[in-house]
Order: structure tokens, then C-alpha cells, then sequence
């Protein structure tokens, strides 16, 4: 096995495998601290959080002293040829958000996982979210394989509200060398991310909009082996200052996504640039017509 050597204790926190009820009582709070009193129950309940804890599945939380500060629940998944862990939810409270607790819990996970056998864990995230994609596409080294349009279809909670629930399957190759090296701290630097950028080719134009905020204004097709997708810096200002253009946004990177696939275009990293002064998150594709086609999630 080959294992990230995570402490059960960092600066503080707690990492380990919950055991009580009480405990798996306490991820119906951390959800709804994240996701609103609205929310649908994305979390499992506690006999199923026991259930997957004894059969297979993984609740693990981090924990200040013996307050819950975020969980990870993941399952096993099985897609005719792999047997996975499927990661169904990771959650850390708001005010835990600044202390790298999602990067931990993952990294915790993926030592759990290893330790059951398996090389891969899955799971989805939004793709107009800059925090999951630098989160699990930079820092982590995952890689999305699949566009999934309006997912869970109409979802009311404070994060999904009045936005369709589009979203990438992501894969988690635990022992790919380029995972290794990502979670070991080796990531491009700022010079290395801005080349990039400049030598690859556009498929999201955008301008300010009327706050200042940026929109999309067209998808354009690429014209480099290297193309670049841009993402909103923040969802939730655009939620907040720009909530019109929420529609224009996840049609925008839909199109995208499926035009760059249309072209053998596939995401392998994830950088925040910075251009005239302003902070720009970008998605990295590359060109690979002879790449196998993956799993469709259909059969997972």
C-alpha cells in the first residue's frame, strides 16, 4: 500500500472513523451548516451511515475534540470491470472552510481506501465551483472523465437553488504517478500555470458584467492542442451580484464541455491565473483523439 502517512491529529484536528450514533447524528448538522435548513438530505441517515460504516462504505470525520468540523461518506461502487470506493459527500463546516480540512479528509480517505485494497475512488462535482475543482482537480490530481448534464435534476437547497445541477465525474487514480506527486505538494508554480495559459486557446469568452462581475459573453472552438475553459472565480458573488447571468454561466461551460469533447479535448488540470490584476479560475485541457473511451456512469 502506498499511503499518505495522514496523522490522526493535525494542528488540532481529529481524523478518524465515526462509531457512535451521536457522531453520525452530528453530519445531519455539518450538512445542513453547509448546505441551509433547506436542504434535501444529500447526507445518509444514521442506520445507513452504520450500515456503510460495517459493510464496506467509509464515514470518516474530522473532529475538534469531540465537535464534528467535516465528513467524508463514501461507498463501494462496482462498474462491470472495477470494484471503487464511490464518494458520495464531503462536507466541512463554513467556519473550518480556511483550515484545509476537504484536502485532509480526502487525503484520509484515500489512506482508508488504499487500506481496503482498492486504486480508485469517484465522485461528482459542480464544474462552476473554483473551490471543488481546485480542491480535487488541482491539489488532489483527480481527473474528470464525464459531463453530466442537470444531474439531480431541480435541487432547493442554499447551494444548488435556481442553478441546474450539472456535473463531472471525476476519477481518482490513488496510485497514478501524477497523483503521488500531487499529493505530495508538487504542483506547476504560477509561472508554469501563466505559459500555459498564454500557449492554449479559449473556449469560454467572457466581460464584466454590469458590477463588475465576469459573464460569459460566447463558446468558441479551439484552435491549440492546449485549450483553457474558464470557470466563475467565486460562485457565490456571481449568486449574490450576478444572479441572472447563473443561467448564462452553466449553459456557457456546458457547451463548452461538450464541443471540447466533441474535439478529443480532456481536463487535466486546474489553475487559478492571474490576469490584469484580476484572479481568473481556468480549467487545462489537452488534445487526445486516441484516448479509450471511459465507463459511461449509466452502468455504475
Amino acid at each position: 500500500m502506498s499511503g499518505t502517512g495522514v496523522s490522526d491529529r493535525i494542528e488540532g484536528f481529529r481524523f478518524r472513523k465515526l462509531g457512535k450514533p451521536e457522531e453520525f447524528r452530528q453530519v445531519a448538522e455539518v450538512e445542513r451548516s453547509v448546505f441551509g435548513d433547506e436542504t434535501v438530505g444529500l447526507a445518509p441517515s444514521v442506520p445507513l451511515q452504520r450500515a456503510l460504516q460495517d459493510n464496506g462504505g467509509l464515514v470518516l470525520g474530522a473532529f475538534a475534540d469531540i465537535y464534528l468540523a467535516g465528513f467524508s461518506v463514501s461507498t463501494l461502487g462496482w462498474d462491470g470491470t472495477t470494484l471503487y470506493h464511490y464518494s458520495l459527500l464531503t462536507a466541512v463546516r463554513p467556519e473550518y472552510q480556511n483550515h484545509q480540512l476537504g484536502t485532509r479528509l480526502k487525503l484520509a480517505q484515500r489512506d482508508e481506501v488504499l487500506g481496503l485494497g482498492l486504486k480508485e475512488i469517484r465522485w461528482v462535482l459542480d464544474p462552476l465551483s473554483s473551490r471543488a475543482a481546485w480542491l480535487h482537480v488541482r491539489r488532489l490530481g483527480a481527473r474528470p472523465d464525464h459531463y453530466l448534464p442537470h444531474y439531480y435534476g431541480q435541487i432547493a437547497d442554499a447551494v444548488n437553488a435556481g442553478i441546474e445541477t450539472d456535473r463531472m465525474r471525476v476519477v481518482w487514480s490513488l496510485e497514478a504517478p501524477e497523483v503521488e506527486a500531487r499529493v505530495a505538494g508538487k504542483l506547476p508554480s504560477p509561472a508554469e500555470d501563466r505559459a500555459r495559459f498564454e500557449r492554449s486557446s479559449g473556449l469560454v469568452e467572457t466581460e464584466p458584467g454590469e458590477t463588475g462581475i465576469r459573464v460569459p459573453s460566447a463558446v468558441v472552438e479551439p484552435t491549440q492542442p492546449s485549450a483553457h475553459l474558464e470557470i466563475p472565480f467565486d460562485l457565490a458573488l456571481v449568486r449574490e451580484h450576478e444572479p441572472a447571468a447563473l443561467r448564462r454561466w452553466r449553459h456557457a461551460v456546458r457547451d463548452a464541455f461538450r464541443l471540447a469533447t466533441d474535439l478529443g479535448y480532456a481536463v487535466d488540470d486546474f489553475a487559478v491565473v492571474r490576469t490584469e490584476h484580476e484572479r481568473r479560475s481556468y480549467f487545462f485541457l489537452s488534445q487526445n483523439r486516441s484516448r479509450p473511451e471511459p465507463p459511461s456512469p449509466s452502468s455504475t
